[in-house]
């Protein structure tokens, strides 16, 4: 009996190394895609050696082709923090659109089942709180973050368009705050850049007074409701994150205490636009998916972070926007 087949976008970035591991884990036959803008070859190199494994670095705003048949699709490319949507704008919506039509294309043409992997970031700063799946959020399209927030947007209006016109099993995905090993330490995002100054010896920043909150799923619980609901019957959205809410300034005292540093916090002006709250509603997943999280904050925290211990000391410094120089002018 043939494996089935699977083509990760995005896969060596930081989620997509993970789904790659967890569908050959699942004896699969994986064909992983990447355009190596955010993501980092060193994420999946140890599955080069596989026979089930195939990489094609290719940027899936331009035409996909992958031969033979293929049995689900996994869309995963997007630069995902701000560090990067703020550098390569277009890049970003461009992936968020085209990419996705073309993905949605190629699911159409395979008969195959697509999952888009949406974000929190579509309810903007929100009004609602938790954030339920029938929130329809509150969003700045001309905002700096807007070419972030209306690609994802896009993508799930394009992705319910392709379920509903022309019949493509489509699943959509909106994801939380995630954290784990992979992430890459200079990226922005709050918890790799606590730890990354924590580790070099610097105060820790946080912008704006520190009461914004946010909800951290480690990475494990993530791909285990990704899986989940790709495997189910249901083609809307649905939340996938860890709804244990806290302060960014609290958060910040975890990591003091788990580094055993002495930094101080300081504090700098809020980001345009910067959400204030973020607590997924995981009823849904609860009821469809028979899933919620499973690895405490407090477990995840420690794991993550001897990872980051572990990485080459160079790596703390390492700057993030040189790689994006071929693409800026495109």
């Amino acid at each position: 009996m043939s494996k089935k087949k699977i083509l990760i976008t995005g896969a060596a970035g930081f989620l997509g190394s993970h789904l790659c591991d967890r569908f050959i884990n699942e004896g699969f036959e994986v064909h992983a895609m990447d355009n190596l803008i955010t993501g980092d070859l060193k994420n999946i190199e140890h599955l080069f050696k596989l026979r089930e494994f195939i990489f094609y670095e290719h940027d899936v705003s331009n035409f996909v082709h992958v031969p033979g048949h293929l049995d689900y699709i996994l869309h995963f490319a997007s630069p995902a923090s701000p560090i990067d949507y703020l550098k390569i704008p277009i890049q970003t919506l461009k992936v968020g659109s085209l990419g996705t039509h073309n993905l949605l294309g190629l699911a159409k043409e395979k008969k195959a089942r697509i999952l888009v992997a949406s974000t929190s970031e579509v309810y903007g700063d929100p009004h609602v709180h938790p954030q339920t799946e029938d929130y329809w959020g509150n969003v700045n399209p001309v905002g700096p973050r807007g070419v972030y927030d209306e690609a994802k947007r896009f993508q799930e209006a394009m992705t319910m368009a392709y379920h509903t016109y022309h019949k493509v099993e489509t699943r959509i995905v909106r994801i939380f705050n995630t954290y784990g090993p992979r992430m890459r330490l200079n990226d922005g995002r709050v918890l790799p850049a606590f730890i990354g100054q924590a580790l070099r010896g610097e105060d820790l920043t946080i912008f704006g007074d520190g009461s914004q909150t946010r909800s951290f799923c480690y990475v494990d619980d993530l791909v285990e409701g990704i899986y989940r609901l790709l495997m189910s019957d249901y083609a809307g959205p649905v939340n996938v994150g860890n709804p244990d809410e806290i302060t960014i300034k609290e958060f910040a005292e975890e990591i003091i205490k788990l580094t055993g540093t002495k930094q101080k916090v300081i504090y700098k002006p809020l980001p345009v636009d910067d959400p204030t709250q973020r607590q997924p509603d995981i009823a849904l997943a609860k009821k469809l998916l028979g899933w919620e999280p499973k690895v405490s904050r407090a477990e995840g925290l420690k794991i993550t972070y001897e990872y980051f211990k572990s990485l080459p000391k160079e790596s703390l410094y390492k700057k993030e926007h040189n790689k994006f120089e071929r693409y800026i002018k495109k």
